[in-house]
Order: structure tokens, then sequence, then C-alpha cells
């Protein structure tokens, strides 16, 4: 980029999403700004492409729901590389965990993570993308560490939806966690980034009938939310407060999830956001000998 234009950063969005105004990336290439955005229905009524007209007239067609990187600049006041949500190269990331591990180095669990993630990120493996998530976790719930915990987060928050559900399960999180962080910091335009991104697999499904279902189920599980009340409830009544740590941090996930997603019918944004308050009370409170 020339050198008088400003730095910026890069995150994903499906097409159907893109705003006037934002720029698209294309291999590397930065297009002009976003002036108008429609979308066709297929002949069944359903979203299928979005049509999009630039700055300079240069005419798009995207399949809805499809991802698109798009460029902006940093949030003010936010350092350089704050909401980078493109893969961490190997540098990077070796120096992101290396800075993570330097400022706990009395934490077994950060030293821990730290040795594994130390062998090499292979972003095809679930259990690699758990360790960068489990250490974002450790950082931010148990240690408070909101800074590297978010860092920590940018190691997978740019890998796209391939269809996986069960690598996406971890990198849909880190999002989720990265979300609230920058809600915490008053970062709306990060928040945006990232709660956009939380949403890449909501529209995977191309076949009609089975996007239909899957919008059903979906919507379902926003109104209908599994929280763990009866087994926090129980391991609280049975003094088991490890195990009653275990259900609250299950319980805390699923509420940044949601409220990355936009909250539901049944638990608005603010609902949200003083459930998370009391459950991040609640876990910490529970790190016991941790």
């Amino acid at each position: 980029m020339p050198e008088s234009q400003p730095e910026s950063y890069t995150f994903r969005v499906n097409a159907e999403l893109l705003a006037p105004g934002q720029i698209p990336v294309h291999e590397s290439t930065s297009l002009a700004a976003v002036r108008e955005r429609s979308v066709e229905n297929d002949d069944f009524g359903v979203p299928a492409l979005v049509h999009l007209v630039l700055e300079d007239g240069m005419a798009l067609r995207l399949a809805y729901g499809s991802p698109v990187r798009v460029q902006a600049p940093p949030p003010a006041g936010a350092p350089a590389d704050a909401v980078r949500v493109e893969p961490a190269d190997e540098e990077n990331f070796a120096a992101v965990v290396a800075a993570a591990a330097a400022a706990h180095p009395q934490d077994p669990r950060v030293q821990e993570f730290a040795t594994r993630l130390g062998r090499g990120l292979n972003v095809k493996s679930g259990s690699n993308l758990q360790d960068v998530r489990d250490l974002a976790h450790t950082l931010y719930v148990d240690l408070d560490d909101a800074e590297n915990a978010l860092a920590v987060c940018n190691i997978i928050t740019g890998l796209p939806f391939d269809g996986n559900f069960g690598r996406w399960n971890w990198i849909q999180s880190a999002l989720s966690l990265a979300a609230h962080i920058s809600s915490e910091a008053g970062d709306d335009e990060a928040f945006t980034a990232y709660a956009q991104a939380v949403r890449a697999a909501d529209s995977a499904e191309t076949d009609p009938l089975k996007a239909k279902l899957a919008a059903e189920m979906l919507q379902r599980q926003l109104n209908e939310p599994n929280l763990y009340d009866r087994e926090i409830h129980r391991s609280a009544e049975a003094g088991d407060e490890s195990t009653e740590r275990d259900w609250r941090t299950l319980r805390l996930d699923a509420l940044l999830y949601l409220r990355a997603h936009g909250g539901s019918q049944t638990l608005a944004e603010a609902e949200l956001d003083r459930r998370i308050r009391n459950e991040l009370i609640a876990v910490r409170g529970l790190n016991l000998d941790l």
C-alpha cells in the first residue's frame, strides 16, 4: 500500500454482510470500496448471489455466504496488529506464544501449553487449535491478561470455516473470546469484525432444504442454550468446587458465543453482558490452587 495510506488490518466477512465503504481484497490486491450491495434470490426464493458495485464502477457477483477478505483502517487507539485476523505466520505465532509464556513464568498451565505449541502449529489439527484456544482462555479467564489472550486468539481467528465443525468449534471459541475482550476495551469496530467472523458457518449449507433446517436448529440453540444450570447446582450443593468450576467454564464459553453472535430472542445482549461478568467472577473465585 502507498505510504500515505494508514496501516490497515484484514478480516473476513460473509459476502452478504459487506457494507458500503469497506474495501474487498482479492489475491492481496485491494479493490475500490463498496458503493452499493444487493442480494439476488434463486428460483426457490433462497438468497443466492450478492451483487456489489464498487466506487470505481466495477460490478462484482459473489456467492451468498462466501467469505470475503476486507481491508479496513485499524480502530482508533488500537495497536497496529490488534485486530489482525489473518492467520499468523510461523514467526509471529512463535513470538506470541513466547511472550505469553514469559509473562507468566510461574504458571504451569501456560508453560505446558507453550511447550506443546512450541513444537509448531498445524492448523489442520483440532488438538493444536484447542491448545491455542485453551491458552488464550487461561490467560484471560484465570490470569486476567487480556493483552496476551487477544494476541493468542489472533493466531487462529483468521482461519476460515472449511466445513469441519470439529476444528471450527475452537476457532469460533477464540473469535468469541476475542470479541468479548475487544468489547471490554471499548473497541467496537474490532468487536464487529470478530462477531461477523463468528457467524461464518451459519450459512455454509448450500442445499435449500438443509439450509432451512440448519437455520431453524441454530435459532433453537440460540433461544434455548444449554447453560448447565443443573450440573452447576448439583456440584455446588455437593461442595465439589473443581467440578463446579469446570461446568461454569463451559457456561462462560456458551455465553461468550451467544454474545458475539448477537444475542437471541430469549437472551438480550445486555443480559448476556451481565451474565458474563457474573460468570467470570464465579470462575475466578473457584480457581482454587490452579
